[in-house]
C-alpha cells in the first residue's frame, strides 16, 4: 500500500513538474508586460529582474553598438536605463533554481507590483477554500439523500420530478444560476448584497458574511447535488435489482434492513470517491462565479492576472490548481480501497 502512495506520489511530482514548465515556457514566449507604475515602480521591478536573473541591464555603449533593448525607463533626473529579457531557456533555468532554492515564483507586476506572487495567491487561498468546502459539505449529504429518495420511488411521480429536477441543473452552467440568482435576489428584491461584502462591512454588521454566502455557495451546490443524487438514484437501483439482494429478501431479510445493510453499502462504493472529484471539479467552477460575485479569491486572481499579462501570478494559480488536481485524483483511487477492503490498492 505505502509502495504503492510513494510511486504515485513520484509520478504527480513529475508530472506536475512537466506541466508547470512547459506551461512556463509558453506563457514566456508571449510578449513581455511592463509592470504597472511610474518610472521608480518600473526601474525597482526591472532592477529586482536583474538581480534573480530574468533580466541584463544595458549600458549605452552597448546600445549604440546594436544591443537589442525589450525596454526602456527615464526616470525624473533624465537618466535613461535600459533592460534586456535573456533567453527563455536562461530564463527557465534560472525560474527553476529560484523556486527550488529560494522558493521564490517571481513578483508581481500588475495585481500588485513587486510583491512576490506566492503572498498573493496565500492571501486569497482561503476564501476560495472556504466556499468549496461549504458547498461540498452542504450539498454532498442534500445529493445522496435525494438520490435514495429517487431509488426508492423509482418509476414513481416523485421520481420523475426529481430525475427532471436534476438534468435541469445538471445541464444549466453555475455562472448562469448565479446571474439568475443576483437579478432576482440582490437587483430586483435587494434581499442580499451585489456583491462580496468587505471585511469592513462585516465587521459593522456581521450578517452581512452569512448573507453573502448564500449566493455563491447556492451556485455552486445546486449542480453537485444533481451530481450526487443522479449516481446515488443509478448505483442504488442497480444493486436494489441485484441477485445477492433478491437472495436476502427470499431469505426474509426485510426491505429496510436488506437496503440499509447491504444496497447502501455496496452503492456507495463509486459515490464516495466522486465526493474528492466533485470538490476539483467545484473549485474549477468557482473561477467565474468569483468574477461575477467579486469574491477576492485565486479565481477571480487568476482571471484578471490573465487579462493584465502578471505571468508571475498566473503560473502560481497554475501550480496550485495543477497539484491539487493531481493529488485528487490519488485520494480517489485511495477513497476505493477504504469503501470497498476487497479492492487492494496496487495490487498487480
Amino acid at each position: 500500500m505505502w509502495k504503492y502512495v510513494l510511486k504515485r506520489v513520484g509520478l504527480i511530482i513529475l508530472t506536475a513538474f512537466i506541466i508547470l514548465s512547459i506551461s512556463y515556457i509558453l506563457i514566456q514566449l508571449l510578449p513581455i508586460a511592463p509592470p504597472e507604475g511610474g518610472a521608480a515602480v518600473q526601474i525597482s521591478f526591472f532592477d529586482q529582474q536583474v538581480d534573480l536573473g530574468y533580466f541584463r541591464r544595458l549600458t549605452a555603449i552597448e546600445v549604440n553598438a546594436g544591443a537589442v533593448v525589450d525596454f526602456q525607463v527615464v526616470d525624473s533626473g533624465g537618466t535613461t536605463y535600459y533592460y534586456q529579457a535573456v533567453p527563455v531557456m536562461e530564463r527557465y533555468i534560472t525560474w527553476l533554481g529560484n523556486v527550488f532554492t529560494r522558493w521564490d515564483w517571481g513578483t508581481s507586476t500588475a495585481i500588485s507590483v513587486n510583491r512576490d506572487a506566492m503572498e498573493i495567491i496565500l492571501e486569497r487561498l482561503p476564501v476560495t477554500i472556504e466556499l468549496n468546502v461549504i458547498s461540498i459539505v452542504i450539498s454532498t449529504p442534500l445529493g445522496i439523500a435525494i438520490g435514495i429518495w429517487a431509488a426508492l420511488k423509482k418509476n414513481k411521480p416523485t421520481d420523475t420530478i426529481i430525475s427532471t429536477l436534476i438534468m435541469i441543473f445538471i445541464s444549466v452552467p453555475s455562472f448562469v444560476l448565479i446571474s439568475f440568482m443576483l437579478l432576482w435576489l440582490t437587483y430586483y428584491n435587494r434581499w442580499l448584497p451585489q456583491t462580496w461584502p468587505s471585511s469592513m462591512a462585516v465587521a459593522n454588521d456581521p450578517t452581512l458574511y452569512f448573507k453573502g454566502l448564500i449566493i455563491p455557495v447556492s451556485a455552486l451546490s445546486f449542480g453537485s447535488i444533481a451530481g450526487f443524487a443522479r449516481y446515488t438514484r443509478a448505483e442504488l437501483c442497480e444493486v436494489m435489482n441485484s441477485e445477492f439482494l433478491l437472495l436476502a429478501r427470499t431469505k426474509g431479510l426485510t426491505k429496510a434492513r436488506s437496503i440499509t445493510n447491504h444496497a447502501l453499502r455496496n452503492s456507495m462504493v463509486p459515490i464516495v470517491p466522486m465526493i474528492i472529484a466533485q470538490f476539483i471539479s467545484i473549485l474549477s467552477g468557482s473561477m467565474v462565479l468569483e468574477q461575477l460575485y467579486s469574491i477576492p479569491g485565486t479565481g477571480q486572481l487568476f482571471v484578471n492576472a490573465l487579462n493584465s499579462r502578471d505571468y508571475s501570478v498566473v503560473m502560481v494559480d497554475m501550480a496550485m490548481y495543477t497539484v491539487i488536481g493531481l493529488f485528487a485524483t490519488l485520494l480517489v483511487d485511495l477513497s476505493y480501497g477504504v469503501v470497498d477492503p476487497r479492492i487492494r490498492m496496487g495490487a498487480r
